[in-house]
């Protein structure tokens, strides 16, 4: 179906190089690497442009290389050792060149490629932090399969990325970089940063209830799943309840899942670790390098109505923004701490994180849709358990995207934790409770109006 024909050799050189411990962002990225035992690659298999060849891509990846320190950057790993990160001036990092064979499906090559990129075990001490290839079929060049660590990027990160390498931006690099980073957050700015942070964190360790969950059952076999459910009814209640309160859409949508939480559930106050990108803090706005990390959002939704949870949801929010930029050590070993002095485990590993970006968090969608609409495109709602393992992941996370005015929502669960019947209605009630309140009439408590 396919060879490698070629593994060309791509020299590159670049500003900025050193020795230094990991970036909070990179260290919770690694914590979450260890704790779901993978590397957490990212990519795919884009189609090329016609005309465009091997040399083309070869030079893409010399100026990837030569420009993102981050894609210069390999660990050093010792036993019972934090690792540390080292960032090299210049190397070489190989281009493979793949044939397909002649009568093969060349897009099913590119596919079969970026599958076997994925699935290889990586190197995080000798290996550069991205994979790349091009697929030829007939010495014409159709794909590009590129798959790198996660510890390269976040989602904003790697949009970054993306938009630096189309443009070719060649003036000096905006903001703190990892080793950057790691020098401020140990200066006396940076550490009162992170005891405030950690102060906040404190607070509501200590008094939140144990458990976020109902008490868990036999796990099931496999044990983790994941589930997807696609919803044009709260996708279009999202856009009713934004023009009638004027609440923008991520607080809408974390309000409905702590309603769902609270209605399913039966625990409060809803505490979530929400991801937090953090480049609205100085100089990071437009770094390529793992930046996102968890602020604890503790929410007191019970018996609230919608408009009136509003607000109490969105000052939760903001005090979890403020608070997601700590050294991530620290917080393990808090946790430990109170942990050990309360004498009971603490639940604080359910996520909530909204993925879209700013054009799908606010479209301009004009007149939101009328509630018969709204109730009729409850027909098309899908709920569907698609894929399962035994390879650990987090016990609850939830993710929300936005496609052709849909709300898109992967939930991941560890059945011992959340079976897979609650999680299911945990997930489904999201809908219910946002398309109820969509055309709901606004509690005479609620703040309207905001921001």
């Amino acid at each position: 179906m396919m060879r490698v024909a070629q593994r060309l050799a791509v020299q590159f050189h670049g500003a900025g190089h050193g020795t230094q411990r990991l970036s909070w962002g990179q260290q919770e990225i690694w914590q979450a690497m260890q704790r779901q035992r993978n590397w957490l690659p990212a990519g795919g298999a884009l189609p090329l442009r016609a005309g465009r060849t091997v040399e083309d891509v070869a030079d893409e990846l010399r100026y990837m290389m030569s420009r993102f320190q981050v894609l210069r950057t390999r660990l050093q790993l010792e036993p019972g050792r934090q690792p540390i990160q080292i960032v090299a001036e210049s190397g070489e990092i190989f281009l493979e060149i793949v044939d397909a064979d002649a009568d093969a499906d060349v897009s099913a090559v590119a596919e079969a490629l970026f599958q076997q990129y994925l699935t290889r075990d990586y190197d995080f001490v000798g290996e550069w932090p991205i994979r790349m290839a091009v697929v030829r079929q007939h010495g014409i060049a159709h794909f590009q399969v590129v798959v790198s660590c996660h510890i390269v990027a976040d989602l904003a990160g790697f949009a970054n990325l993306g938009r630096e390498v189309a443009a070719r931006v060649t003036t000096p690099l905006a903001g703190l970089q990892p080793l950057e980073q790691v020098r401020w957050q140990q200066s006396l700015a940076g550490q009162r940063q992170n005891e405030l942070s950690l102060r906040y964190w404190e607070r509501h360790l200590r008094t939140m209830p144990a458990r976020r969950q109902p008490e868990p059952g036999e796990p099931s076999r496999p044990r983790h799943w994941q589930g997807g459910f696609t919803s044009p009814a709260t996708f279009g209640a999202v856009q009713a309840i934004m023009k009638r309160t004027g609440f923008d859409s991520a607080t809408v949508l974390l309000t409905a899942y702590a309603l769902a939480s609270w209605n399913s559930l039966g625990i409060n106050p809803v505490v979530t670790r929400s991801v937090v990108s953090n480049r609205f803090r100085p100089a990071l706005a437009t770094v390529v390098c793992p930046l996102a990390q968890t602020g604890l959002c503790v929410m007191d939704v019970a018996n609230l109505s919608f408009d009136e949870a509003l607000p109490v949801v969105q000052r939760a929010s903001m005090m979890a923004y403020k608070h997601a930029y700590y050294d991530p050590l620290q917080l393990e070993e808090l946790i430990a701490k109170i942990v050990s002095e309360r004498g009971i485990d603490i639940d604080v590993y359910s996520f909530f994180n909204d993925r879209r970006d700013d054009a799908q968090r606010e479209p301009a969608l004009g007149e939101p849709p009328t509630p018969d609409e709204i109730h009729a495109a409850l027909s098309s709602s899908e709920f569907s358990w698609t894929k399962s393992r035994d390879d650990p992941f987090e016990p609850l996370f939830v993710h929300f995207d936005d496609s052709r005015r849909t709300t898109d929502i992967t939930v991941h669960t560890d059945t011992g934790y959340l079976s897979l019947a609650r999680a299911e209605m945990l997930i489904m009630e999201i809908e219910t409770v946002a398309v109820q309140a969509a055309h709901s009439p606004p509690s005479p408590r609620a703040a309207t109006g905001v921001p």
